[in-house]
């Protein structure tokens, strides 16, 4: 179930963009505490933010964000699922007021919008077929080798395989990490480049197709070694709402409730952000 039961499929959002804007008077962070909910965005990809079987919003972005709102005073989250592509548009239009999908903070992305502090690492890998017979372990070697690489609409990894030298007509976008896989397995595809975690979760889910994914690989850009982090994004006005969500994200991540709430979606101290890192430092990388 989910939480203030607003749940939106992307085929019926798109008319609606208007309509959603937020029309109360305040800040959307007054709106939030008077309305009892804040909208987070997601894109249902497993484990940063999806729907689990009995229709609830999960993952582990929308429950770290569920304990972060509480404490600022929002016990409420209504959601709205998008393609991964469609989340920044959606936020800038007012159809949700967070994305909590595993968005890695990029110099693009910050352009646009203003993300919290980061939130986890999580580097990029393969999947390929089992025993990587393309023995593929860098985007270099994807640009080399000549393969078809699969990846998400809009994620980072199709940026990265870009900076590497994969052409375009090289590339097999897909809508979700599901079609991702079926793309690779049928053959449509030779790998798939996705966050190291999510290709995890998706293979586990899905046994017998031939498939393995190879060991997180460092992504670089223009020679310069790409640190993968994510974090929660507001639109860039929503500096009170930005200031207070981090203030408690930061404390969950001081302790080892971050740690807790996150790790039955697989994360562990690996993707822990080092303390040196920074939003700062992602957004001018």
């Amino acid at each position: 179930m989910i939480d203030r039961r607003t749940f939106l499929a992307a085929a019926v959002l798109a008319p609606l963009v208007v309509a959603c804007a937020p029309t109360a008077p305040g800040s959307t962070l007054e709106r939030a505490r008077r309305d009892g909910a804040l909208r987070i965005g997601i894109s249902g990809e497993r484990p940063f933010g999806y729907t689990d079987a009995g229709g609830r919003i999960t993952g582990a972005q929308p429950e770290v964000a569920r304990v972060v709102l509480r404490r600022i005073g929002i016990p409420g989250m209504d959601a709205v699922q998008l393609r991964f592509d469609r989340l920044i548009p959606a936020l800038l239009a007012g159809q949700c007021d967070l994305i909590a999908a595993g968005m890695a903070i990029t110099p693009e992305r910050c352009a646009q919008v203003a993300f919290s502090r980061p939130d986890f690492v999580t580097p990029p890998a393969f999947l390929v077929p089992r025993g990587n017979p393309k023995r593929l372990r860098t985007f270099d070697d994807a640009a080399r080798t000549g393969i078809r690489l699969a990846a998400l609409v809009g994620s980072v990894e199709v940026d990265q395989a870009r900076a590497a030298g994969v052409p375009d007509d090289r590339l097999v976008l897909a809508d979700d990490q599901r079609t991702l896989l079926r793309a690779v397995a049928d053959g449509r595809a030779d790998a798939g480049a996705m966050a190291a975690i999510s290709l995890t979760d998706e293979l586990r889910r899905t046994p017998g197709t031939g498939l393995e994914v190879t060991p997180p690989i460092t992504a670089q850009t223009r020679g310069r070694t790409v640190v993968t982090a994510g974090g929660f994004a507001v639109r860039r006005e929503d500096t009170d709402l930005l200031a207070e969500f981090d203030r408690e994200l930061t404390a969950l991540h001081s302790g080892a409730e971050w740690l807790r709430i996150v790790s039955q979606f697989g994360f562990g101290p690996a993707n822990v952000p080092p303390t040196s890192l920074t939003t700062a430092a992602l957004c001018s990388a």
